[in-house]
């Protein structure tokens, strides 16, 4: 497997960077009138696309210490990508000519790193591949038998958990033929959209793959559908209160992490509008990456693929009809995205339901209702608490901070103790896999 899928990645990466070019025009059209940008993009894509062969080979390494049991590893090492971004824009980028392509290096080391990161802990379980293109001719039919296999369960898969990415690109097409910012200020709100999505929704999905697989070979039913029970009602407990946060503190938010230098008010206005509306679609995300993995272990990946491709059409006909028919601009292309993740979660659960049989527990839908009315009552809590846009503007970096350092988690108390009185205790929900 690392050999034959070290090569694809090599083709595809020097592919990837001669063709950079084309990428750049296809990917972003906009930028083609705007010389000094379209090079800017190209020259930085051309040292970050190689970071696409390390960053795979990463998840590898991170799937064979999975399904070992070992999860923190996996886990811990995309904070290299910040740590190395981080000191390239302290120590590099200051004394840079062209600075783009100062942080495109740092993506590329940061591959670098990552991926001997978790070389000598793959050699601890003696598990460390060496990349081989043929197996030894005792272990070649069963060698070629299991890549084969990988390979035809893997590409239906990489479709299908793209859904929200391939979304974002399409929207970023779009986004490059409306006024300059529109890119960045989908990005931002886009990156504090994610934020949940990969510390919670990446780290259950990987958590429960292992186990749902588990599941399935030893044909224990009932475990495979309480997992999945069990992670949907999780999924509901943090989501919901993600989401609502999200909407409430928007501004808060976008003011107090990006609003300095040469990103304004008005983009910090602007980018706080398209964070509103990626929200509610926190919810479809983090579920796809919970539903899908109860495919996977049936070793079912063509299922999620009829769903991402339903999802997309929708997401391209919202994204046309809210950014011309009702001229939204980058807020319309942002809920054209959460429309297409909840669209694809709700079809992943329907198929789910009929494919497979389960049915979620009698009392879903009540607890379902009484975390969402939890949450927005922490909600509206947060939007008449929370000072007024000027004074978060008006503030220092450290009073900024200060705030959001006491809402935060003041919203949290708010929403767990109404979670109580309701007569949910969530703590037997986090007590009940471990």
């Amino acid at each position: 497997m690392l050999g034959r899928l070290a090569l694809i990645l090599l083709v595809f990466t020097l592919l990837g960077v001669l063709g950079a070019p084309w990428l750049v025009t296809i990917i972003a059209p906009g930028f083609v009138e705007h010389a000094d940008k379209y090079a800017a993009t190209v020259d930085a894509l051309r040292f970050t696309f190689p970071y696409l062969f390390f960053v795979s080979l990463v998840a590898m390494a991170g799937g064979i210490l999975n399904t070992r049991g070992r999860f923190a590893v996996p886990a811990v090492t995309p904070v290299f990508l910040n740590l190395c971004l981080i000191g390239a824009v302290i120590w590099a980028v200051p004394f840079a000519s062209n600075k783009a392509l100062t942080l495109g290096v740092g993506v590329l080391v940061a591959g670098v790193v990552q991926l001997g990161f978790q070389l000598p802990f793959l050699a601890f379980e003696k598990r460390l591949p060496f990349p081989k293109l043929k197996a030894g001719k005792d272990s070649q039919a069963v060698a070629a038998e299991g890549v084969g296999r990988v390979f035809t369960l893997m590409l239906p898969a990489l479709f299908g958990v793209s859904v929200a990415q391939i979304n974002l690109l399409i929207n970023t097409i779009l986004a490059s033929f409306l006024v300059t910012g529109s890119v960045s200020w989908l990005y931002y709100s886009d990156r504090l959209m994610e934020f949940p999505v990969g510390v919670f929704g990446i780290a259950l999905a990987t958590v429960i793959l292992p186990k749902l697989s588990k599941q399935v070979a030893e044909n224990a039913i009932k475990e495979y559908r309480e997992t999945i029970d069990w992670a949907l009602r999780l999924v509901l407990l943090v989501v919901f209160p993600a989401a609502v946060a999200l909407v409430a503190l928007a501004y808060p938010l976008m003011v107090t992490l990006f609003q300095y230098g040469k990103f304004s008010v008005e983009d910090a206005r602007m980018a706080s509008q398209s964070l509103v509306a990626f929200s509610p679609g926190l919810i479809g995300f983090v579920l796809v990456k919970v539903l899908a993995p109860a495919f996977y272990a049936r070793k079912d990946t063509k299922t999620p693929v009829r769903a991402g491709v339903v999802a997309m059409i929708v997401n391209g006909l919202c994204a046309a009809t809210l950014t011309l028919a009702v001229p939204l601009g980058h807020v319309g292309l942002a809920a054209a995205t959460s429309i297409s993740g909840l669209v694809n979660a709700g079809l992943l659960y329907r198929y789910l339901v009929r494919d497979s049989g389960y049915s979620s527990g009698p009392d879903m839908g009540v607890f379902a209702v009484k975390t969402a009315a939890a949450a927005i009552v922490m909600g509206v809590v947060l939007w008449f608490g929370v000072p007024e846009p000027q004074s978060w503007v008006a503030a220092s970096v450290t009073g900024r901070l200060w705030q959001l350092v006491m809402w935060v988690p003041a919203g949290t108390v708010v929403y767990f103790v109404c979670l109580y009185v309701v007569g949910l205790n969530p703590h037997r929900l986090f007590q009940r896999q471990t």
